[in-house]
């Protein structure tokens, strides 16, 4: 994990960064707001940790500039600046923690862990069969690694599809769960989704996927 320490006290900076290394973070200083700016605009930071009396850029302003590139990146200030007014100023400025100077370090280490908690990386909700992957976040499928662009309710039905991999579907079901209607025997609209999606990711593939059991319904599923 990095850190980017924005701190013009030696003693400070000393004091954190060898606690902190202890505990297997990495820490990158920087003792004024515009190196913490530079430094920042280069590199990517699991945390940034900001005093507020700084030269050239003070925390505050320094923390809204980070807030205007990276919305994400937990920002930590640690100042002697303790009234409810400057705490207003740093969450307003967009920190997610404050911190009083002075500290314990260990009070330090566990508002750093609980900013890692909150913020560590989203995994990405991927679904896979064979080569076809469907990414639930920014709903998008590919296929041996080449995009598919699908409609609104191709993408429904292939998601469907995907959650229920190696099951056989019923037009029933497709009907209640995909187009959100009680079931009309009487349309074909299902069948001609089928046939769309079929050709989208099946097409100049050896290996199908999207596969029709006679009287029962469709499957997902690598034969």
């Amino acid at each position: 994990m990095k850190i980017l320490l924005v701190e013009d006290e030696e003693r400070v900076v000393s004091f954190i960064r060898k606690g902190i290394s202890a505990e297997g973070y990495e820490v990158e200083v920087a003792y004024d707001g515009r190196t913490g700016l530079s430094l920042f605009r280069k590199d990517i930071y699991d945390i940034i940790i900001l005093d507020v009396n700084l030269p050239q850029i003070n925390g505050f302003e320094l923390c809204r500039l980070i807030r205007s590139e990276n919305e994400d990146v937990p920002v930590l200030m640690l100042t002697a600046l303790d009234s409810l007014a400057d705490k207003a100023d740093g969450f307003n400025a967009g920190a997610d923690d404050y911190l009083a100077k002075p500290f314990e370090f260990q009070e330090l280490l566990l508002r750093l862990r609980a900013l890692t908690r909150r913020h560590g990386p989203k995994q990405t909700q991927i679904l896979r069969l064979a080569d076809l992957e469907l990414n639930l976040d920014t709903k998008t499928v590919t296929r041996a690694g080449k995009r598919i662009d699908l409609t609104t309710r191709e993408y429904a039905l292939i998601e469907y599809l995907m959650l229920n991999k190696g099951k056989i579907i019923s037009r029933v079901d497709i009907s209640e769960r995909v187009w959100n209607l009680n079931f009309d025997s009487n349309t074909n609209v299902i069948d001609v989704y089928i046939s769309y999606l079929r050709k989208k990711i099946d097409k100049g593939f050896s290996t199908k996927l999207l596969h029709t059991i006679v009287g029962m319904g469709y499957v997902l599923r690598e034969d």
